[in-house]
């Protein structure tokens, strides 16, 4: 039995996110009479990619306030700027603030050349 395609949506090339920074990104999915925004961001440490839903698990809420603006001040965290969660960068760990021992929810991020795709969820 062959596994289904899936579904991949170009964010942007990898030089457009400066290491050690996160972006921002809204993504459209579903079928066109079913549409569903789905807000993530990308976090990059040199060649290594990171992908999260941009929802706090404290309350859903968005992580940042202030466009691209995930980190902390010293870019060693994720940071929730309602609440003041701190989230570990390799695996969205809360550390500190109301929802420590959760995590953020992961995305798949592949590289087409330098280019990057998101990996729809089902």
């Amino acid at each position: 039995m062959q596994a289904a395609a899936r579904t991949r949506a170009t964010l942007c090339r990898l030089d457009e996110i400066p290491d050690g920074t996160a972006r921002g990104f809204v993504v459209e999915t579903g079928e066109p009479d079913n549409r569903q925004r789905l807000d993530l961001f990308v976090h990059r440490s040199g060649e290594t990619i990171v992908a999260y839903r941009n929802s706090c698990p404290h309350q859903g809420t968005p992580l940042e306030l202030v466009p691209d603006r995930f980190m902390t001040r010293d870019r060693k965290r994720f940071l929730c700027t309602t609440h003041g969660a701190q989230f570990r960068l390799h695996d969205g760990l809360c550390t500190t603030g109301p929802c420590k021992g959760k995590y953020l929810t992961p995305l798949i991020v592949e590289r087409d050349g330098g280019t990057l795709l998101l990996v729809i969820p089902d």
